[in-house]
Order: C-alpha cells, then sequence, then structure tokens
C-alpha cells in the first residue's frame, strides 16, 4: 500500500484498535455519524466546499448544510449555513466569491447564493415549485434548473394551479394510462422533471420565468427517483446545454435507452440526440475544459442496468466518437477532465474497493490513484484533486492529493471525538475457488473484544442488487462493523455477479440466482470456518436486504440447516408475482431473460414460494410499506408462510421506510430487533 495513502486511512480512521479504553461500535455510533458528501474546489482551488449531514434525533431525520474548508490548511472547516432547514449541493460562482445552494429555508427547495466576503444567503429563484436540481453555467450568467412541471402547462403557475386545484379535491383517485404508475417509493401524479434555463440578472436574481430547453422530451432530465446535475451540463461558452434522458413513452419500465442531447438555451430550439445509435444507456456527460470535448459513460448492452459503463469521447465539431480505454474491465461511476483536458478521472469498483483512476485520453492508460477504500466524490481543481473516502471502520472525509496521485492529505476530521472513543475490529479480505473452481473474495471481522482460543457465533451478511458488493466501504444500513461490536464474527462473501471483478463475472448471475451465487456462500463460509479459528459455525445467522433478502428465502428451502437464525429484509418471496408488482420491469426482465408470460420457466427456476415446504429455520421478516421495488407483500407472504408451517418467527414492518430504513430512530429499532432475534438463536 502506498504509505501516504495508510497515513491518511489512518487519520480518518483514529480509534481502530482493541485498546482498553475503547468501547464497541454501536446503532448510536451508527446513526449520529457527521456524513461528509458532494465536495466542490473553488475554481480558484484555494478552498473546497461540501455538505455534511447531522442527525436530528429528536426530529428523526437529518438536517444537511453547506460547509467550507481551506486547502491550504490554515483554518478549521467551517460551517456557512445554519437553522433546521436543508441546505445542500454548494456550487461556487466563476470568480470564487461567492456559493451557490440549494436549501428550504423559504419553505421549498429554492437556490440561493452566498458571498464568502460578508452578508447574508440571497434567494437566486422563488419559482412556485421545487427546484430538483441545478446547474450554472461556466461565466455564471445562466442557471439551470430541473422542476416537475406538467407537460401540458406553458409556464410554471399553470402547474402550481393544478396542484392546489388536485389537492383541494375531495376525491382521491388517480387515473393512470400508462406505466409507471409509481417509482422507487412515489406514486406518479403525471408530472416530469424538465430542465429550464434562466438568466441571472444583474441584482443576482434567475428569471422569474426560466426557458424550456428540454421540450419535446417525454422523459425526465434528471431521470428519477436519483438523478442530478451530473446528468447535464452546460458547454464551455454557455450557450448550449448537453443532458441525459429516457425517451420510451409507455415503454419507459422496460427501458434503459437513456440517450445525450444537445440543444441551444436560446431561440427555442429542439434537443438533438447525439447517442442515437445506441439503444442503452448513454450518460454523466462532461465538456472539456476547451470545450472542444465531450466525454461521457455508455453501456453497450440494452435493458440490462448492470453492464459495464465505458468511458466515451466525441469531438464537439464532427461528432465522431471513440471509445476511450475499451480493454478496461472496469465500470467507471464517475467521470471528470483534468484542468488541460488530457486526462480523464473516474471512480469504479476494483476488488473490493471503489478506487480513484486516471485515464490518459490519447492512449487509454489506466492509473490507480487510490488504494483501500471506497471514494464516494471527487472534485478537481486548478493544481489538485479533492475526494471522499471512506472505509470499513471510518466515514468519509475529504482528502486532498495531486492531479498525478501521491500521498493523501487529510481535510476533514468530522467524528473525530466518536470515533477516538470507538475500538473498531480488525478485519482481513479473504479469497477462495467458488463455483466452477473460479476465485472468489469475501471479508472476514473479527469480533469485538476478540481473544485468541475462543470461539465467537457468525453473521454471515449477503449484499443486495445483486451486481453490488460488500466492499471496504462504511455502510449506514448494513455495517459489518456494527455487527461485530454486538460481539458476532461477521463474514460477507462477494459472490459471482459482484461488482468490481471483471463484467464477466458480474454478467454470470444474470439467469442464475441461486445457483453460482448460492455455491459460492456455501463455499465461502466454509473457507471462512477453517481459515479463521474463532468463528462458531455451529452458531451462525445468515442475514440479507433486498437481493440478499432473496437469498435468504432461497437459502431457508435449499440450506436451511446451516443455520440457526435468518433475517430477510424486503427479499423476494415469489419471482413470478415479483414481475407484475415491481416498477422498472427491465431489471426482471434482464435476470430472467424475458417476461414472465413469455418464460414462466425461467421464473420458476430458482423461485423460493417453490420450497416452503422445506422451510424450518427460525426467520425474523423485515420490509418498508413505501417499498415499491420488492412491495411489501412479499414480507407478509414470507411471514404467513413461517407462520402457517408453524417455524419460529417474527415481523417487523415499517410503515414509512421504502427499500432502505433511513430514519435515525427507525434504524436504531431495526438493529436491536436484529441484535435480539441473533442473540435468541446463536447468543450475544
Amino acid at each position: 500500500m502506498n504509505k501516504g495513502l495508510l497515513a491518511g486511512l489512518l487519520a480518518c480512521c483514529a480509534g481502530v484498535g482493541h485498546a482498553a479504553d475503547k468501547r464497541a461500535f454501536n446503532v448510536q455510533d451508527l446513526v449520529m455519524m457527521d456524513r461528509v458528501s458532494d465536495p466542490h474546489v473553488s475554481p480558484d482551488g484555494r478552498f473546497v466546499a461540501y455538505t455534511l449531514r447531522e442527525t436530528n434525533y429528536a426530529e428523526n431525520r437529518g438536517i444537511r448544510s453547506v460547509w467550507l474548508a481551506s486547502l491550504s490548511g490554515d483554518a478549521s472547516p467551517r460551517k456557512l449555513t445554519s437553522g433546521t432547514s436543508n441546505s445542500d449541493s454548494p456550487r461556487w460562482a466563476p470568480d470564487s466569491k461567492s456559493i451557490y445552494f440549494l436549501s428550504t429555508r423559504s419553505g421549498s427547495a429554492q437556490v440561493w447564493r452566498l458571498p464568502l466576503e460578508g452578508g447574508e444567503a440571497q434567494p437566486v429563484t422563488a419559482y412556485p415549485l421545487d427546484v430538483e436540481t441545478y446547474s450554472l453555467s461556466p461565466d455564471g450568467s445562466h442557471l439551470a434548473v430541473a422542476l416537475q412541471t406538467f407537460t401540458d402547462c406553458r409556464d410554471l403557475a399553470c402547474t402550481k394551479k393544478q396542484l392546489d386545484e388536485h389537492a383541494a379535491q375531495k376525491s382521491t383517485g388517480q387515473h393512470y394510462d400508462r406505466l409507471f404508475v409509481r417509482h422507487w417509493d412515489q406514486w406518479s401524479d403525471g408530472r416530469r422533471n424538465q430542465l429550464f434555463v434562466a438568466t441571472i440578472g444583474e441584482d443576482g436574481k434567475a428569471a422569474a420565468e426560466p426557458a424550456l430547453v428540454s421540450r419535446e422530451i417525454d422523459g425526465d432530465v434528471p431521470s428519477k427517483p436519483f438523478g442530478d446535475d451530473s446528468e447535464l451540463t452546460f458547454s464551455r461558452d454557455g450557450r448550449e446545454m448537453i443532458f441525459s434522458a429516457r425517451i420510451a413513452g409507455k415503454t419507459e419500465p422496460w427501458s434503459t435507452n437513456f440517450d445525450l442531447y444537445r440543444v441551444a438555451i436560446e431561440g427555442n430550439a429542439r434537443p438533438r440526440n447525439l447517442t442515437i445509435e445506441n439503444q442503452a444507456t448513454d450518460t454523466g456527460p462532461v465538456v472539456s475544459p476547451d470545450g472542444k470535448w465531450l466525454a461521457w459513460r455508455a453501456m453497450k448492452r440494452p435493458t440490462f442496468e448492470s453492464d459495464r459503463f465505458g468511458v466515451w469521447l466525441m469531438d464537439l465539431a464532427t461528432g465522431a466518437k471513440h471509445e476511450v480505454a475499451p480493454q478496461w474491465d472496469r465500470s467507471a461511476d464517475s467521470l471528470a477532465f483534468s484542468p488541460d483536458g488530457k486526462t480523464l478521472y473516474v471512480t469504479a469498483d476494483d476488488v473490493g474497493q471503489k478506487r480513484l483512476f486516471a485515464i490518459d485520453a490519447a492512449s487509454g492508460k489506466v492509473t490507480a490513484l487510490t488504494d483501500q477504500g471506497t471514494v464516494s466524490g471527487v472534485s478537481i481543481g486548478p493544481s489538485g484533486i479533492v475526494y471522499a473516502l471512506n472505509t470499513l471502520v471510518a466515514p468519509d472525509q475529504l482528502f486532498a492529493i495531486n492531479t498525478d496521485g501521491g500521498a493523501p492529505r487529510a481535510i476533514t476530521h468530522h467524528n473525530a471525538q466518536r470515533l477516538g472513543e470507538i475500538g473498531f475490529t480488525d478485519f482481513e479480505q479473504f479469497s477462495f475457488a467458488g463455483w466452477n473452481g473460479e476465485t472468489v473474495h469475501g471479508y472476514v471481522h473479527k469480533p469485538y473484544g476478540w481473544k485468541k482460543g475462543k470461539k465467537y457465533p457468525v453473521a454471515f451478511l449477503i449484499h443486495g442488487g445483486p451486481q453490488g458488493s460488500f466492499g471496504n466501504d462504511f455502510h449506514y444500513r448494513w455495517n459489518p462493523q456494527l455487527f461485530a461490536g454486538m460481539g458476532y464474527g461477521v463474514v460477507a462473501i462477494d459472490f459471482h455477479g459482484s461488482t468490481g471483478y471483471g463484467q464477466a463475472f458480474t454478467d454470470s448471475i444474470s439467469g442464475d440466482w441461486g445457483g453460482k451465487p448460492l455455491e459460492d456462500l456455501q463455499k465461502g463460509l466454509k473457507s471462512a470456518l477453517e481459515k479463521y479459528d474463532f468463528l462458531d459455525g455451529a452458531k451462525a445467522c445468515a442475514l440479507g436486504a433486498s437481493y440478499g433478502g432473496y437469498m435468504i428465502n432461497w437459502i431457508e428451502g435449499r440450506w436451511g440447516d446451516a443455520f440457526k437464525c435468518l433475517v430477510n429484509h424486503d427479499g423476494d418471496f415469489d419471482l413470478r408475482e415479483g414481475y407484475y408488482a415491481t416498477e422498472e420491469l427491465w431489471f426482471e426482465e434482464w435476470e430472467r431473460g424475458g417476461p414472465q408470460y413469455l418464460v414462466p420457466e425461467n421464473y420458476e427456476k430458482f423461485n423460493p414460494v417453490n420450497f416452503v415446504n422445506n422451510w424450518k429455520t427460525p426467520m425474523l421478516v423485515v420490509h418498508g410499506g413505501q417499498d415499491f421495488r420488492v412491495p411489501y407483500q412479499h414480507g407478509i407472504a414470507a411471514f404467513t408462510a413461517l407462520q402457517r408451517r408453524s417455524v419460529p418467527s417474527e415481523l417487523l414492518f415499517f410503515p414509512d421506510e421504502n427499500h432502505w430504513v433511513l430514519k435515525p430512530q427507525n434504524s436504531v429499532q431495526w438493529h436491536q430487533t436484529v441484535q435480539t432475534w441473533m442473540k435468541k438463536w446463536i447468543g450475544p
């Protein structure tokens, strides 16, 4: 490992070890951690602005604020926004003298501007609708905003009027003639995210009625539910916008065909499709500093959401395109140009880590700039890079490095006092021969208070996705160190289908949900028990969410004897019913090889409901009422099956949570319930 990086990790991970004055990591620590995100370096390279989420436990929510840190190290980071409203998404004015940000302080989400030389923040927008995301033009003269509007409205007031009229109605029925009727955790009300551009006047205010630039786009800009300003960008001269959108009409729920569109911000021009030939996803547009090149991330296989994201370049003058580093077998997760435009910086999963890489735009040569840990946010300054990094034993902090790498320097030290009190446990990445003798990786964590020669019960964690990873990252819902703090040895396997081990490895799970992954889990647990003598295989509990929850249901019918207890969070129970009840059909159709009515046998091959007659291992079922990806009926059905078969079982239901448990007090209840369940069956 790079010695400088190791020093940076140790600075960020203060408290790792088993010193007598340390205590076990617990759920209160987890939910109260301050969360660093979204760093942005000022154009003059002197500062970095970022978002910090702090927990208000009494109000059962997080509060986001904007912070500022000096990159010279001559002062401690300082908080720029305060109060009980949320402020986030800091973006710099071109002269580095002020910061724009989104805030709900006015009662709705609007763009504000804060001068750094002093004075109060001033509103830039005052629209009757929430600003979903925004982007500032390179010269600061225009503001792009995404607003949810009805597509038949000619102005923002029309949408506001329709919303008010609907709220005043006594009838509550919703009428639909196309999918999505609901997506992730929200029901559709007919509005679309649409992209507008407003001129910023000399008074610093955006025009009251912005101009629509995503006209004739029957899709959301940015995409729902997690799209942001990374899906749109201004040209370097500020005269055009380039954005990603999916125009799929009624096929939207089974299409992943996002294209890039280019449009002039004035003159009521129609957007022009730049990537019409690619029927898969094109997204993440960024323009080179000289304005000549467009870079973006693209998949090649339609309807596959976990295909490899390659990096592409387009000559904006000629339209000529080519892929950069086509032989690099990793999937790019973010994208940025160096100041001279010669290097592209990306993040990508890589053998249990998520690293920052530099790609030479001309040759395609790839160089890793970070080693251990997960890079979760990157900003390129005029002379260096600032990135957010977390590990299995430390939440995100900001670090700075030169544009060509080198020793990192810690910029922030949030949570230092709390981290200094915690005795995180030792962990190790290991490998074994999995399905077909192929190498599979996993992590093992020692329990808190580990003593040589003593055996400890096992928490066997199974990740979701399924194209995901239980890598070296600080997870706020499934944190291995939290289970280690409870006194369990923790085993987590990156089975076939996981990301960061090459696209063929990721592809291998499609059509085989209960095959290769189950074999990897079986061999992985066996290997861990043989390699780590402190693990007590006779006292093991398997836990998983989403695909991990599906696997718990599958294990219950196919491998239940290996465990004393199971925890199934938001797991599929019946794949046949699941196809018709979920929202993003492209996922089901790719994973099963087509719609259920065309290939019903593929939905039955690994369907947990078909093996309920084998269920006998005690199971805790957890589900959220706002989960539309795996609707809560799956949890009710699993619990019903367990109860009807007289299998010891419990149900924990959160009516106000989606596919994840996000509210602080709900997270505490989740962990306490799970810990009580595990203690009952495998002990402390």
